[in-house]
């Protein structure tokens, strides 16, 4: 297996989410569908097992741990969009504090969608300055594309990174490109929270997700 969920290293509980030391940190989830994915694509497996944290995005992935007896034995559900609420809020209370102007990056998705969450985040977190980046809808970017990318969130010098670009891509773009983002900063590849923000896609209904239904919301609404 090309991965092993065994041996790795998962948050167990939210609090940990504030442990996470300040600087460069590359945060990924993982869940079920992820995880199976990641057995047929050595990139997608590389990419989860070398970040420097995962989040148990998935009722189910939180059982198997406990089924396995492995090494890490997540206590709850962390979904990607439960550690963007915090990242957002904890930076947001930051700039508060200080009086600046943090500036947050959002590189994936549309147009559209982006627009959609640069309103509600002026609104939603006074203090954060966003910045926003759209690249090629593609199925695998060239050269110049990669190097224009990297070259807009070294320009946008970011307080906190976001990438949106659907797993595994998301995951395999940052790993591979990790050595050459110039930042200092906390990043998470959440690709669906990007459309969840901007309302563009509704999450679950909280019934729904407190009975590790969340999945098959998502299947109905996107077939």
């Amino acid at each position: 297996m090309l991965l092993q969920l065994k041996t790795l290293d998962i948050i167990c509980t939210m609090p940990e989410l504030d442990r996470i030391p300040a600087g460069k940190i590359l945060i990924n989830t993982i869940n079920a569908h992820s995880y199976n994915t990641a057995q047929e694509d050595k990139a997608f497996a590389e990419a989860l097992s070398k970040g420097d944290y995962l989040i148990p995005d998935g009722a189910h992935l939180v059982k198997a741990c406990r089924w396995l007896k492995a090494k890490s034995q997540p206590k709850e559900r962390i979904a990607g969009w439960d550690l963007f609420i915090f990242e957002m809020e904890r930076l947001n209370d930051k700039g508060k504090m200080t009086n600046d102007k943090l500036r947050v990056m959002f590189l994936g998705s549309s147009e559209e969608v982006l627009a959609l969450i640069r309103e509600r985040a002026a609104v939603d977190y006074p203090h954060l300055d966003i910045i926003t980046y759209s690249p090629p809808f593609k199925p695998e970017f060239s050269d110049e594309d990669n190097q224009t990318m990297i070259q807009a969130i070294n320009d946008a010098a970011p307080d906190l990174l976001w990438i949106g670009m659907t797993a595994p891509k998301q995951e395999k773009w940052t790993y591979q490109h990790w050595d050459e983002l110039n930042i200092h900063c906390h990043c998470g590849t959440v690709g669906a929270v990007f459309d969840f923000y901007a309302g563009t896609v509704k999450r679950a209904p909280l019934s729904w997700q407190r009975n590790s239904l969340e999945w098959l919301h998502r299947l109905i609404m996107e077939p």
